[in-house]
């Protein structure tokens, strides 16, 4: 089992290091009061459980609508998966960064890899009839489809994500194909300055 790290940030402004856990062992760190959760895994599939049950009990701790709720909980599994699957090839010598900042208002994820990054416009469309039958290559889409805003930086390596509270669920898909695949996503403007 991997070791994650978590760690949030004080009223100071600086990071303090929380405890180190086994990854499995139940025990997540958490930041207090609004405090971003921060978290350092390797690429296991594993560590990333004690990071998605970290994140969605704040969100639920906030009382988040249940559509709100199943859209964060969809993409960030999604986003971890694409990180330590696509990204670091489940290379447990690197490393997947996470920091999610949960307000009542709203929930904003960075999950950032090591790996080579990849460019937006080159994954295949999984709408397009010949990859209908795969049983990959839907998480971006869902991603794209319930989070309100997505952005890839760094090369393809880190994606934000951003969802406000109490905004309904919008039908995202099918969108017009010169805009489903092809948007200029890290044009978007940073949600997170």
């Amino acid at each position: 089992m991997g070791v994650a790290r978590s760690s949030h940030s004080r009223g100071s402004g600086s990071r303090s290091r929380g405890a180190s856990h086994r990854a499995g062992a139940g025990a997540s760190h958490r930041g207090g009061n609004g405090n971003p959760l921060v978290f350092t895994i390797p690429s296991d599939l594993a560590a990333s459980r004690d990071v998605h049950k970290a994140i969605m009990d704040r969100v639920e701790s906030l009382r988040y609508g249940e559509q709100s709720s199943f859209a964060i909980r969809l993409a960030l599994e999604e986003g971890l998966m694409n990180a330590i699957k696509h990204g670091n090839k489940l290379d447990r010598s690197k490393t997947v960064h996470v920091e999610a900042k949960v307000t009542s208002k709203s929930t904003q994820i960075t999950i950032e890899d090591q790996g080579k990054g990849f460019e937006r416009t080159n994954v295949p469309d999984p709408c397009a009839s010949e990859n209908l039958l795969k049983c990959s290559g839907r998480g971006i889409l869902l991603m794209e489809a319930y989070m309100d805003k997505v952005q890839y930086t760094r090369g393809g390596r880190r994606v934000k994500m951003v969802k406000t509270s109490g905004l309904p669920l919008l039908p995202r898909w099918p969108a017009p194909p010169e805009a489903r695949w092809h948007a200029p996503r890290d044009r978007l403007p940073d949600p997170l300055e």
